[in-house]
């Protein structure tokens, strides 16, 4: 009589309740889920590192935020006290911001987005540390603070996404992740983080890393980037509330002749968007290449007269060019303003003259109060259209003609104000700036500024080889015309945000025959 049951399994491999499964079967499932994305080890170490980054770039935001708004308000004091103390501070805080950039803080100058978007597309590990070493990050944050401090016409936020792709991209290579695609990651995830807690919108923290971070956008990365978003902006809730940054507006436009003020924003703001571009970026010739020029030659000097500059436009107003311009923005979106009918023209000369200075700090918030300030004066060409809702559009608008980034100006104006009902309206006035600021700025301003920094990291590193073969030909008695050409043309006039990652030394002098 045989010992085996109905299914054929011996009694030594049965079990006490029927056939027990092969320990190889066994084995082989369980290798299977480790190696699987769900249960890899890999995996779940670079998943706890994205979300305790994410939670130090949440951290990080709303410290930076609150040190500001505590650092401009003792500014603000100062003015109330006396309002030609500017003359003083500001300018001085300008040349001590150009002279501490100028060594290896020179990363820090600028807005920040076009290093974090520089060292994404680069694979260079010593090019992505000169931008984004957590000494970068540090002196970033501190810089910043200190030009609002002395009433710089800057903004936090993207300084803040500069930090956020800074902490998270040294937190990946302090843990072994320093191979180039994993460490692109880290870089967008906490530019990202870094939007959506300093502004506290999550979504235009995403659609930011698709629009303007990632030129081609990974299907796995989108739950390593909402993760990062929702903990930083978890973070960001914790600590400050639920809050939308100008507060609730209930506003709407209807279809009609109302729509008109999409047109009006559209095309002014849109213009006035790719002008504001044109001018910060550097050119060679012209006006640009003027300041450029003046700029490399007396650094300090011209830092100093840019802040004067600003302190002079700000005697022009009644509320100052100084800081964000978020208190003038919020005023004149709610209907209740006391500032001059002229404040988004100034405080677009103002927001030039801190750019044009090469300080540390952004230009997302002050777009937004140009914004503000344009739609203001098109708001009283139409009487009988909501003003505040012309505002609205025009400071979308304006911030996506200056960044050409039109989804993401759309989301962050409604995220802004809390504010859905002019989702429509306000992506027409945003696509259609986009297209009118084409026409003066044909390159988004923070591509092109990120180019600018890739394109002088690849001439260096160009420099820097052809110093080695004239150095080899020297060596050799022999002549090496083409490289001594090279290493004899004059480098390009210098933007506010260029850095020198490699040695500039001067060829060396050929042994007489």
């Amino acid at each position: 009589m045989s010992n085996t049951d109905d299914s054929g399994t011996p009694p030594e491999e049965r079990g006490p309740s029927g056939p027990a499964p092969r320990r190889g079967a066994y084995m082989e499932q369980l290798q299977r889920l480790g190696e699987s994305g769900l249960f890899s080890p890999a995996q779940w170490r670079r998943r706890v590192l994205f979300w305790s980054g994410a939670v130090l770039v949440g951290l990080a935001a709303v410290g930076m935020a609150s040190a500001a708004d505590a650092l401009f308000g003792v500014f603000k004091s100062v003015v109330a006290h006396s309002r030609y103390w500017p003359l003083l501070i500001t300018p001085l805080t300008f040349a001590v911001l150009a002279w501490l950039t100028q060594g290896v803080l020179k990363p820090t100058r600028g807005s920040g987005i076009p290093q974090a978007m520089a060292a994404l597309e680069v694979e260079d590990e010593s090019f992505r540390k000169s931008l984004l070493s957590l000494r970068i990050a540090i002196g970033k944050m501190a810089l910043t603070l200190t030009a609002l401090l002395g009433g710089a016409s800057v903004g936090r936020e993207g300084p803040t996404v500069h930090v956020g792709a800074g902490l998270l991209y040294t937190l990946g290579r302090r843990f072994g992740f320093s191979d180039a695609v994993g460490a692109g990651r880290f870089i967008l995830a906490g530019s990202a983080a870094g939007l959506a807690a300093a502004f506290n919108t999550p979504l235009a923290g995403v659609v930011f890393a698709i629009e303007e971070m990632s030129g081609a956008f990974e299907h796995r990365m989108s739950g390593i980037l909402l993760t990062a978003v929702i903990i930083a902006g978890v973070v960001s809730l914790g600590i400050l509330g639920n809050y939308a940054y100008f507060g609730r507006f209930d506003i709407m436009l209807p279809l009609g002749k109302a729509w008109l003020a999409v047109l009006a924003t559209g095309l002014v703001c849109g213009l006035a968007g790719g002008l504001f571009a044109r001018l910060i970026l550097p050119h060679d010739t012209g006006l640009r290449g003027v300041v450029g020029r003046l700029r490399a030659r007396q650094p300090v000097v011209f830092a100093a007269c840019c802040g004067l500059a600003l302190v002079l436009l700000s005697l022009l107003t009644h509320t100052g060019l100084y800081g964000t311009g978020y208190e003038q923005a919020k005023a004149i979106l709610a209907g209740h303003s006391d500032t001059v009918q002229g404040f988004g023209a100034l405080k677009f000369l103002g927001n030039i003259a801190s750019y044009w200075a090469g300080i540390p700090g952004g230009i997302f918030s002050p777009a937004l109060a140009v914004g503000a300030g344009l739609g203001n004066n098109i708001s009283a060409l139409m009487p009988g259209t909501d003003p505040s809702a012309v505002v609205l559009l025009a400071m979308a608008a304006y911030l996506s003609g200056v960044t050409q980034a039109p989804l993401t100006a759309t989301v962050i104006s409604m995220e802004l104000t809390a504010n859905q009902q002019m989702a429509l309206p306000i992506m027409a006035a945003c696509l259609l700036a986009r297209a009118v600021s084409t026409l003066v700025c044909r390159k988004p301003v923070y591509h092109a500024l990120a180019d600018r920094l890739v394109a002088g990291y690849q001439q260096e590193l160009e420099r820097h080889a052809a110093l080695e073969r004239v150095q080899a030909a020297a060596a050799e008695g022999r002549d090496d015309p083409e490289d001594e050409a090279l290493l004899a043309r004059p480098v390009p006039v210098e933007d506010p945000s260029a850095l020198h990652v490699m040695p500039d030394e001067p060829p060396p002098e050929r042994p007489a025959p």
